[in-house]
């Protein structure tokens, strides 16, 4: 059962509560300025602070104005991490009170060129390095956590960090940023969290010849070696943290969907790449299709890219037109694969196992342009990190081809998307229907203005887990994903869609992940996944659920 509040925290606290400087020290029972008098006689911490004492919201504005002062978006992200290492509460509270400003900063884009500069900006782990060193002894390293209440652990192997390739030990800071969104957005007890980074090497040889490099010195290490210690790392974390749930995150296609199928049915576990990515991309096109009015069944889909996201992607779609009674073998016709080789048609020689049931019979095509001249798509679907892929050319034909044309530039960071949103909006002359996995600004053309949203994960994977972990599930299941994705489509309001925005505001985040941990945790109760009886309010329990930044009292009076 999760902790909803900072007084919750308290019951995982040490005994005795560590005073003076060592209560300061640990972020997650840290007051700083707000400990009260009384705090500070019983405390031993007299003397140790400034006289006044202040609120939560004094402290607010202090660290706001501190954070605005930065100035790059590296600088802020260091910020961020420094408030989060010092006191844990105050930098959830910025966070959920001001998620639009604070998510691009934390999470993406910042947190790629963060990762890129990981071991330069270096200060405190916040999280557990398990290397290839460790095999043997990989329940020791975890038992080094300091915490027991781990609910979820969300792992990478850093070789496939966003659109920027092998970080090797610096994509630490994707487990540490998708974590942070796990209780901002959720409601997840920061206790329950922890990020894990399995260090096997790396391929990047300017990281090898970094000096100061964090990771590994080596190569990565491929083949059983490999296998055994994800298998080792996976029965310790599942042992010591019984009913943990596993997100793995950022791993190269051709170990994230193997890993998937090894261990699904084994754990609770998912990978947000794969499934996350594809529930949110359902959601955006339920949501588009409001507007169009069309079926989902009679659209033609055109991925740029064949990767784990893509045909994650393809999957659930064709599970929804499945669902909604159309034959799999013609629901897989409406999802074409374009990659860095030219149309994926079944002619090809040269296609991995999970590109093959999207190899249709159709001849070679070698250019973007041409596969939607020739597919005619309704929506074009960039996750393949090529920046610029959707040219001029490329929009404008979509334009000339639908009424309100479907064109998703997914692909993060901004330097790895297929086109900005004011490119989609102009080419189109203010037709397209627009989203986006880097944030951009609202464009104004002809008169009206357009906000467009980021298909982020981050609308899908934190009310997952939250569902997950509140109804004690004991797998995570497609059908979960689906229900998520159908859920934040019906979060999005005619005010949203009338402005250009397929998905809902940052603002009502952590609603949407409340609706939708309700929606994973009713399917899980529905198959039997969890131990009943489910809640009769099951909407009301999960928020009941949600962890809130509120100070304890540690003193009374």
């Amino acid at each position: 059962m999760l902790q909803k509040s900072h007084d919750d925290a308290m019951a995982n606290a040490p005994s005795p509560l560590p005073e003076g400087i060592a209560l300061l020290q640990d972020p997650a029972l840290n007051k700083g300025t707000a400990f009260t008098e009384a705090e500070r006689d019983t405390l031993h911490l007299r003397g140790l602070l400034p006289p006044h004492v202040s609120s939560q919201e004094q402290q607010l504005g202090r660290v706001l104005e501190n954070f605005r002062r930065q100035s790059s978006d590296l600088e802020k992200y260091i910020n961020l991490r420094a408030l989060h290492d010092r006191n844990e509460a105050l930098f959830f509270r910025l966070l959920m009170d001001h998620p639009d400003e604070m998510m691009p900063i934390v999470y993406t884009p910042t947190v790629g060129l963060a990762c890129q500069r990981y071991t330069h900006i270096f200060q405190r782990p916040g999280g557990i390095f398990i290397s290839a060193a460790d095999r043997g002894r990989v329940a020791e390293v975890l038992a080094n956590w300091p915490r027991r209440e781990v609910a979820i652990i969300v792992v990478s192997d850093g070789e496939r960090i966003l659109g920027l390739g092998d970080l090797g030990a610096n994509g630490m800071g994707i487990p540490v940023g998708k974590l942070s969104l796990y209780t901002a957005c959720a409601g997840v007890l920061p206790n329950a969290c922890l990020p894990v980074l399995l260090d096997v090497g790396t391929n990047n040889s300017e990281l090898l010849d970094d000096p100061l490099y964090i990771g590994l010195h080596q190569s990565r290490v491929r083949g059983e070696e490999y296998d055994a210690l994800v298998e080792e790392f996976v029965v310790a974390a599942s042992k010591l943290f019984p009913g943990v749930v596993i997100q793995f995150e950022d791993f190269a296609t051709h170990n994230a969907f193997r890993l998937l199928r090894k261990y699904r049915d084994r754990i609770p576990t998912f990978n947000d790449d794969i499934q996350g990515t594809a529930a949110v991309v359902l959601a955006g096109l339920l949501s588009a299709l409001r507007v169009t009015g069309g079926a989902l069944g009679e659209q033609t889909l055109l991925f740029q890219g064949a990767g784990e996201a893509a045909t994650g992607i393809a999957d659930l779609m064709v599970e929804a037109m499945v669902a909604k009674g159309m034959d799999e073998a013609q629901a897989r016709r409406r999802c074409w694969l374009f990659d860095s080789r030219g149309l994926v048609v079944k002619q090809r020689t040269d296609l991995a196992a999970h590109k093959q049931p999207y190899a249709h019979d159709h001849p070679a095509v070698g250019s973007l342009l041409d596969a939607v001249k020739a597919l005619r798509p309704t929506a074009i679907i960039g996750v393949a990190a090529v920046g610029g892929a959707f040219t001029e050319d490329v929009v404008r034909t979509m334009a000339s081809l639908n009424k309100r044309p479907i064109v998703y530039a997914l692909s993060n960071p901004t330097s790895k998307s297929e086109c900005t949103a004011t490119q989609a909006y102009r080419w189109s002359d203010g037709r397209v229907l627009f989203a986006c996995g880097s944030p951009f600004d609202p464009v104004t053309l002809g008169g009206r203005s357009f906000v467009p949203r980021q298909g982020n994960n981050s609308y899908i994977f934190p009310g997952v887990g939250l569902g997950v972990i509140v109804s004690g599930a004991s797998r995570v299941t497609d059908e979960m994903f689906m229900a998520a994705a159908h859920t934040l489509a019906e979060q999005v309001k005619e005010d949203d869609l009338q402005q250009g925005s397929l998905y809902p505001p940052l603002k009502n985040i952590r609603d949407v992940s409340a609706h939708i941990a309700a929606a994973v945790a009713a399917v899980a109760y529905r198959r039997g996944l969890a131990p009943g009886p489910e809640p009769v309010d099951l909407l009301g329990f999960v928020k009941s659920q949600m962890y809130e930044p509120r100070y304890a009292n540690y003193v009374s009076g």
